[in-house]
């Protein structure tokens, strides 16, 4: 039972060092849970797991790497000599045929083990998912895996043949995802399953770098706009009721004390009447850094009824204003970067980007959109390319707003680095390091006027 209770503690650990929230009590409910089921049912154990310590689906996407380096399928390796490559894909083309999902699970584990192993010392030896899928290549087996169900259910019309090498996609993924977790596992007895827990699981997609998530991570994260948008303007709902409610008013309450012997009974405040602010965004979209203000666009968008007004530009080395292509209920937010590529004017004579140049753009062109009741943020790693970063034209801007800010995606030790002008425009805007998408939600949480 010790054990079993030090796989727990890891399995807590290694969660709540991915963001997921874990409190005592649902440690203990995991340690019941766990009592409850037995180690028998490898499956029923997950599930049960998963009720008792996360809060919601998304979080899965972490929950059962980890599971499985706690609670392996197996220990150690295969018995008997490497598998055959073409006799393995032979066996792996019919599991995929009949979705047989322990013939697969084996199959992964033996593909691993023959072909994912690397280094020569015992210190230095691993296992890569990434060698093992190269070498068996899986994904070249669609063609013949739907031959196979053909033979077995008989040919079908083309929409059904495109529904089948859908299905057949989807058992080459599952497999695929079977050898990482066999990969992972070996790695683990090697290295400790702490250590692989933390750094060899893919972090849940709201705490993924946006200079570094890919296109997967960053479609994941445009799904989650709308419920980030709910979450942020409920508080802003209630950050602006307590700001409706005022300030204590001295010079009455102390007039209306003489009543109770000059002990402030009932004090009285300074009632405010607070208006909608407006917003302005400049979003970097060049390179990189497109995905962090892609995301931010929509976010904003999507808290638009916050706000009085909402106008929003981009700009690559050069600025246009491009709030109409992020219309409210607008369709397919994934394609929103291409739409303003192509229907936005960004670049001049060159394609890297100029900040010096957009912001003076911005000033001259729209400098009207900014007044005293207007906050501007400004999205981007500062990078200026070795150019004139225009430091009058956020001054004049600073000069006319409520507030600037600027939300930099870059760690804040790269700040000031090469071509980096960011402690110039840190000087005239309120610069915060903005990495993750939970970041930003903290950030435009506590930014936002009310």
């Amino acid at each position: 039972m010790t054990e079993v209770a030090d796989r727990i503690t890891g399995l807590v650990g290694a969660l709540r060092a991915h963001g997921v929230r874990i409190g005592t009590g649902e440690s203990v409910d995991a340690a019941r849970a766990v009592e409850a089921l037995g180690l028998t049912d490898r499956e029923l154990l997950r599930e049960g797991l998963a009720a008792t310590l996360l809060h919601g689906p998304g979080q899965r996407a972490v929950f059962d790497p980890v599971f499985d380096l706690y609670f392996p399928r197996a220990v150690g390796g295969l018995e008997g000599s490497g598998p055959d490559r073409d006799a393995l894909r032979d066996r792996l083309a019919e599991a995929l045929a009949a979705d047989d999902q322990a013939m697969m699970a084996r199959l992964a584990a033996e593909a691993v083990d023959g072909m994912g192993g690397y280094g020569s010392s015992p210190g230095s030896d691993g296992f890569s998912a990434y060698q093992t899928l190269e070498r068996l290549r899986p994904q070249t087996l669609l063609a013949r895996v739907r031959a196979d169900v053909r033979g077995r259910d008989g040919g079908g019309a083309d929409f059904a043949d495109r529904l089948l090498d859908d299905e057949i996609r989807r058992r080459i993924e599952a497999f695929r995802r079977m050898v990482g977790t066999e990969a992972r596992r070996r790695v683990a007895e090697r290295r400790g399953r702490d250590e692989i827990a933390r750094r060899g699981v893919l972090p849940t997609a709201d705490r993924v770098d946006f200079l570094f998530a890919g296109r997967d991570q960053l479609a994941e994260l445009r799904r989650a706009v709308q419920p980030l948008a709910r979450k942020l303007a409920t508080r802003l709902a209630a950050r602006r009721r307590r700001a409706a409610r005022g300030t204590v008013d001295l010079r009455r309450t102390l007039r209306s004390s003489l009543s109770t012997g000059g002990v402030p009974m009932r004090p009285v405040l300074r009632r405010r009447r607070p208006v909608r602010p407006e917003l302005v965004l400049l979003c970097d979209v060049s390179g990189s850094v497109s995905g962090f203000s892609d995301f931010t666009m929509l976010l904003v968008q999507a808290l638009h009824d916050q706000f009085s007004k909402v106008r929003v530009f981009a700009f690559v080395n050069r600025l246009d204003e491009v709030t109409g292509l992020l219309g409210h209920g607008r369709a397919d937010p994934d394609g929103l970067s291409a739409r303003i590529r192509a229907e936005a004017t960004l670049t001049g004579w060159h394609g890297s980007s100029d900040y010096g140049v957009a912001l003076g753009e911005f000033a001259e062109r729209y400098v009207d959109a900014v007044g005293p009741r207007t906050t501007v943020f400004v999205l981007g790693d500062a990078r200026t390319n070795m150019s004139d970063p225009n430091l009058a034209a956020v001054r004049e801007v600073a000069r006319r707003a409520r507030r600037v800010y600027w939300l930099n995606p870059e760690p804040r030790a790269q700040w000031g680095t090469g071509d980096s002008a960011a402690p110039a425009y840190a000087d005239l805007a309120e610069m915060h390091e903005c990495r993750t998408a939970r970041q930003l939600g903290a950030l435009i949480a506590r930014l936002l006027p009310v």
